[in-house]
């Protein structure tokens, strides 16, 4: 195409004006020219105009998201409902509560206990206590949807479009961080424990129970709610044991997350079509009109073949976590809490489904953390248990390399059936061993 010097000769209208003519954006950058003539230089898109329009709509920021906006987003979402803070009685009872869950964890692994505090938060403290681990885990993942639209976009109109979809980039930015807050103030009236959702969203070794969120989960179950403290006290604090006894088990799933937002794949032209589609209806000169078109899923493209297998091992991963604390945990009440079998149902349920707040959560940021196969992951661990001993149980969790598969929750009966179980040796053994070890044997 010919640049042109916009006098109108041998060219058509708008031959040589819009550089994004033939692309997606044409009429949306057409409509900021009012077409021939318009107000830009030449017929060419005001920029002045496009980047005054969208200032409007951020504050500078660093990253792939505004997290100031999330936290402030969230604040306020957690805040249109009741949130009060933890009296000194609810502190002492969760304190109390995850010191008799440690004591009882004593007898059914070897993994020593990692509490070193506990805390009761109100919502609006969960969200400001967790939001560096979110940083960590939402990143990636917005990192993607920001540069969709540049990716959208023919490689001979990148260059021409590089200032305005670096500071449309930084828009949607800023636009995601207010979904991203909305997601997690709704996750704050759900979430029971620091480590609800499977993941270390905690400091280390900080156990925290949400009061507030578990008085409204005991309500349905008809079991008391001193039963229920306690058995959630007991899963924090298996949480907090296995995350300290296998110290890669953090970077693990950070990575599983990363690996989903790498896996994500723009489908270029059904999201150009999906582009004009959209665009047809959008008025340039209205800011609110860009956030619209986000919220009609303009990046809500069905997951590629890539992000389908990361997403598996991502629920592999924290069903294999989440089960071996529904494991350790029933083996932990089997003879003390008759209420136990209940509870543990009513836990299973819960984080194999989700809750509506899980699922909205999902559905803004595109990251679903449900465990879907949690029962298949206990029954794998407590069969383990049975044949070789809890030794064995736990020992799996020394590297990643010796991890279940998901074959192996297809058979979960069969995990390590081959192997013989681990020898007990004794002072005497041992020493033999040592020493064949230092000469080189």
């Amino acid at each position: 195409m010919s640049t042109g010097s916009g006098d109108g000769s041998g060219e058509g209208p708008d031959e040589g004006q819009n550089p994004f003519k033939g692309t997606p954006f044409e009429q949306f950058f057409s409509g900021m020219t009012g077409g021939p003539g318009g107000p830009g230089l030449g017929g060419m898109p005001d920029l002045s105009q496009v980047f005054g329009q969208i200032q409007a709509m951020m504050q500078p920021y660093d990253g792939a998201l505004n997290w100031q906006v999330a936290e402030d987003v969230a604040r306020k979402t957690v805040a249109q409902s009741p949130d009060p803070s933890p009296t000194q009685r609810q502190k002492d009872a969760v304190a109390d509560a995850v010191r008799l869950a440690d004591h009882w964890l004593d007898g059914v692994t070897d993994i020593p206990s990692a509490v070193t505090s506990t805390a009761a938060w109100s919502r609006a403290e969960w969200v400001v206590s967790t939001l560096d681990s979110w940083k960590v885990l939402v990143e990636p993942v917005a990192e993607q949807s920001v540069t969709g639209m540049a990716k959208a976009l023919p490689p001979e109109a990148q260059a021409a479009a590089g200032p305005i979809i670096g500071i449309l980039g930084k828009a949607i930015g800023a636009m995601l961080a207010n979904q991203v807050g909305s997601g997690l103030g709704s996750l704050a009236g759900e979430v029971l424990t620091a480590s609800d959702i499977g993941l270390p969203l905690s400091a280390r070794g900080h156990a925290a129970l949400i009061p507030a969120n578990i008085t409204a989960f005991a309500e349905g179950l008809d079991v008391g709610e001193d039963d229920v403290l306690l058995y959630l006290a007991l899963r924090e604090a298996a949480h907090q044991r296995l995350f300290a006894h296998a110290p890669w088990l953090r970077e693990h799933l950070v990575g599983a997350v990363t690996q989903v937002a790498g896996g994500v794949e723009i489908n270029v032209e059904g999201l150009q079509s999906r582009i004009q589609e959209q665009m047809s209806g959008l008025d340039p000169s209205n800011p609110e009109s860009l956030q619209q078109l986000l919220e009609g899923g303009l990046f809500d493209l069905p997951p590629s073949p890539a992000q389908k297998a990361a997403l598996e091992r991502l629920e592999i991963a924290l069903a294999l976590v989440e089960g071996w604390v529904d494991e350790v945990v029933g083996q932990a009440t089997a003879e003390r809490m008759p209420t136990a079998s209940r509870l543990q149902e009513a836990v299973r349920r819960r984080r194999a489904a989700g809750g509506p707040a899980e699922e909205t959560f999902a559905a803004l940021v595109g990251l679903e953390l449900r465990p879907r196969r949690l029962r298949d992951a206990s029954t794998l661990w407590g069969s383990l248990r049975q044949r070789q001993g809890q030794e064995a149980r736990d020992g799996v969790w020394l590297h990643p390399d010796l991890l279940p598969t998901a074959a192996d929750l297809d058979d979960p009966l069969g995990f390590r059936e081959d192997a013989a179980a681990p020898k007990s040796l004794t002072e005497d053994d041992f020493d033999a061993e040592l020493r064949k070890l230092l000469d080189g044997e």
